[in-house]
């Protein structure tokens, strides 16, 4: 009995840590959202943190169309579309490379295969700015300089290297003995991966799917480096929302606009992080 209430207890305790933590590292988040539908009379006249007297809703529609961003008034919008043109396209393209890396270097071993693997997963630990002297090399030789599908190559390539090795770590524990009688039947490299290993691989595709989108959703600093006005990403152009304040405190807006920027992320995290644990739950037991 003793025994059962001291695990009863333990238990309260961690869950009352885990809430305490949360609502701490979730704190800033709320106090934007309740001021996307404040008044920013009321924000200004009281507190920037606090509740709604009554809903502003037309905060998040002005946030959206009519806001000027980077003398730019139309709003988060057009910048959200941009973030979206470069993630999607950088997500899939990154996620079959690393796919298809990883399938070559764990089902189809090669002199020197461990050493090409820590070449590509070296791509992970170098710092980001000391990249940026080669990349604006490349894309001005490439012509691509202040364009999404600049910043679409850039990820691509960058996020090759943790695509390479979730997918790597997870096909080592497919069974050898399955490719043998693949290839035993005819099937070569391609026809394997399509109709084989490709099958097998939907827990750790969702894994860096979801990782990706956000990294490359979330990155700033390609986006401010490379890109400029109309152009930019969403973090980029969200930069600007700082000096406007001291001009144009409509903290309101600007708080619905920081939402609204977060909110592609969010939904994916509501909606696929289950998916996320599960995944990489799989690659750990496997």
């Amino acid at each position: 009995m003793n025994r059962t209430a001291t695990l009863s207890w333990n238990r309260v305790a961690i869950y009352a840590a885990l809430i305490f933590f949360s609502l701490i590292y979730l704190a800033p988040f709320a106090v934007v959202l309740l001021n996307s539908v404040r008044d920013v009379r009321e924000i200004v006249g009281s507190s920037a943190i606090g509740f709604p007297k009554e809903l502003r809703l037309s905060n998040w529609s002005a946030a959206w169309n009519s806001y000027c961003i980077n003398g730019h008034c139309a709003g988060i919008a057009p910048f959200i579309w941009n973030s979206l043109a470069i993630t999607v396209p950088a997500t899939l393209i990154s996620t079959m490379l690393g796919a298809l890396n990883g399938y070559s270097l764990a089902l189809w071993r090669f002199k020197g295969d461990n050493f090409v693997f820590a070449l590509v997963v070296m791509g992970i630990f170098l710092p980001e700015q000391m990249k940026l002297i080669p990349w604006a090399t490349v894309l001005a030789e490439l012509g691509l300089s202040n364009t999404a599908m600049g910043l679409v190559f850039i990820h691509s390539i960058q996020g090759m290297s943790f695509a390479t090795l979730f997918c790597r770590n997870y096909y080592l524990a497919i069974p050898p003995e399955l490719l043998k009688a693949a290839h035993i039947d005819g099937a070569g490299f391609f026809r394997i991966f399509w109709h084989i290993v490709l099958p097998l691989s939907p827990p750790i595709l969702i894994v860096t799917v979801i990782w990706q989108f956000t990294s490359i959703w979330n990155e700033f600093l390609y986006g401010v480096t490379f890109t400029s006005g109309e152009q930019q990403p969403v973090t980029a152009a969200l930069v600007a929302l700082t000096s406007q304040i001291a001009q144009a405190p409509e903290f309101g807006i600007q708080s619905a606009a920081v939402v609204l920027a977060a909110l592609p992320t969010l939904l994916v995290y509501i909606f696929g992080g289950r998916f996320f644990v599960r995944g990489l739950t799989a690659g750990a037991v496997k």
